[in-house]
Formats: C-alpha cells, sequence, structure tokens
C-alpha cells in the first residue's frame, strides 16, 4: 500500500528538524548576513514574508526590482529543495512544506508570515501559527 503523504510528511518533517540549522544556512536569505540589502528592508518592511510552502510572497505588491529579487531567492530555494528531496526520497513540495514549517518558525517579531488560512500575520513573542502539518 502507498504510503499516505501524512506519513510521507512526517518522515520527512523528523528529518528537516534534525537539519533545521544546516536547511536554515542552506537557503538564500534566511540568514540576515546573506540577505540582499533591497530584500532585507522589504522584509523589515513588512511587504514580503515566509509562506508555508517554503518559499517568499509578497504581503504588498512589489517594484519589479523587489519581484527580481524575490523570484531569484525562491528559485534558489526550490533548487535546495529539489536537491534535498531527492536525497531523502521526497517530492520538492513535501520538502518545500518542510521546510516553510521550519522557517515561519524562525521568523521574528515584527517579522510577516503567512496563517495557514492565507492571511499575513506579523510575528509577536508568540509563536506564530502554523500549518497543522507542521511537527
Amino acid at each position: 500500500m502507498a504510503r499516505t503523504i501524512a506519513s510521507r510528511f512526517r518522515t520527512i518533517s523528523l528529518g528537516a528538524v534534525l537539519a533545521g540549522a544546516a536547511l536554515a544556512a542552506a537557503l538564500p536569505g534566511t540568514a540576515l548576513a546573506q540577505r540582499d540589502p533591497a530584500y532585507a528592508a522589504a522584509r523589515a518592511a513588512g511587504q514580503v514574508g515566509e509562506k508555508a510552502d517554503g518559499y517568499l510572497g509578497y504581503v504588498t505588491t512589489p517594484s519589479p526590482a523587489l519581484r527580481a529579487v524575490i523570484e531569484d531567492i525562491n528559485i534558489k530555494r526550490k533548487a535546495v529543495y529539489a536537491d534535498k528531496a531527492k536525497a531523502k526520497g521526497a517530492t520538492v513540495e513535501e520538502y518545500a512544506l518542510t521546510s516553510g514549517c521550519l522557517l515561519v518558525a524562525q521568523t521574528t517579531p515584527g517579522e510577516k508570515y503567512q496563517a495557514p488560512d492565507g492571511s499575513w500575520q506579523t510575528r509577536t513573542g508568540a509563536p506564530p501559527m502554523r500549518d497543522p502539518r507542521c511537527p
């Protein structure tokens, strides 16, 4: 019998939790020191935020220059997800979702993230609302 998505997600989640620090370092745009100044400014201004699917999203309508920066980061994230997913025997989407759970959890107060209902939230000192499939 084929494994269910939920059981595959739990398997991937365990591995992702164990590799969370390495993943964060490998993802472009996740460490302040690695951030493009335009991205860092847009994130600080609440124009972009983390989505549960592992990619950055636009909270407000982006300028063409900001759109290019965010699309570049998302393309690089997808490449990392594809490599990691292949190594883990998972789909890119499964690995991206697991990574999204970690990235939303790593947001800091004042940063934007997308809640499970699709609304954009500003992180407070409390844990963020996360997808129910997150570990």
